[in-house]
């Protein structure tokens, strides 16, 4: 497989174009702590939100464009083998060298494509039955159907949700997330994710913006919700807190910054003590 490259992968390089392919392509993944295979079905860079930190090129608007299921699945089978009977490995930093999961992440919301059952009946026929499926997604698609039909089939193959949740406010979500929902509809969708796959994680990025990092406020509107969703029954896995790795290709990456090992470990303090555990990847 030619095309899949001889150049090192780190997990500063997150190009969905590093394979030569148009839906498959490989992550060293900080937060998975190995090699992830990424489906990326919003080829055409179009998503329903616009995040102020995505990496994202020329990233616009819209919705995943039709799906060739077929390209799909040569591409999967191929990639798969390259992994498990190349060289692929050695492009990968030593303490990385081992499949971690297939990711459907890629350039938009990944359950804004119609055809996103078809794609995890794809890969449940593809994946070794060891192999983790995890579905990184902002969640705001859960209340249709067809996505909470590719949730529970998700669950049936111990796949996992990684569920957007960047601020618990308003005017934070507008902020960071650029999208006009509410603190009330996340939660709505969060619980219905749970309900149809209970291995459903919160992810959510911290960092700092024009040099000042998330207020006390941000933290305790993060708080609120959490204590809120337990109160009720609804228990994500944990949060996983991340800071930025990547440059933003959005307009106000300029406006963005890292936050210190210290200041990320304080707020994951602040959230064990409500309830939920904590993975921290600066």
């Amino acid at each position: 497989m030619n095309s899949v490259g001889n150049s090192l992968l780190t997990t500063a390089n997150h190009s969905r174009n590093s394979a030569g392919l148009r839906y498959v392509y490989p992550v060293v993944s900080r937060r998975a702590g190995g090699v992830s295979i990424g489906i990326n079905l919003n080829p055409d860079n179009a998503c329903n939100w616009r995040c102020i930190y995505c990496q994202v090129p020329d990233l616009v608007r819209g919705s995943a464009p039709p799906i060739d299921l077929v390209l799909l699945e040569k591409e999967l089978r191929g990639f798969l083998h390259e992994m498990q009977h190349g060289d692929f490995m050695q492009r990968v930093p030593p303490e990385a060298r081992r499949l971690n999961d297939i990711a459907l992440s890629g350039n938009g919301e990944p359950t804004s494509a119609r055809e996103f059952n078809d794609v995890i009946e794809l890969i449940a026929k593809l994946k070794p039955a060891d192999l983790k499926l995890v579905l990184i997604t902002n969640g705001s698609l859960i209340q249709r159907d067809s996505v909470q039909q590719g949730l529970r089939r998700l669950a049936q193959l111990n796949g996992e949700v990684w569920f957007k949740l960047d601020r618990a406010s308003e005017a934070g979500m507008a902020l960071v997330n650029d999208t006009k929902t509410t603190p009330a509809a996340v939660r709505r969708n969060l619980a219905a994710a749970i309900a149809c796959c209970p291995n459903t994680w919160l992810q959510t990025c911290w960092f700092a913006l024009d040099d000042i990092p998330p207020g006390k406020q941000d933290e305790d509107d993060y708080l609120d919700f959490l204590r809120g969703l337990l109160q009720d029954g609804i228990k994500p896995q944990g949060i996983l807190l991340y800071g930025l790795a990547r440059p933003s290709l959005q307009a106000e990456a300029p406006r963005l910054s890292a936050l210190s090992p210290e200041q990320m470990e304080a707020f994951a303090t602040r959230i064990r003590e409500v309830g939920v555990g904590v993975r921290v990847a600066l």
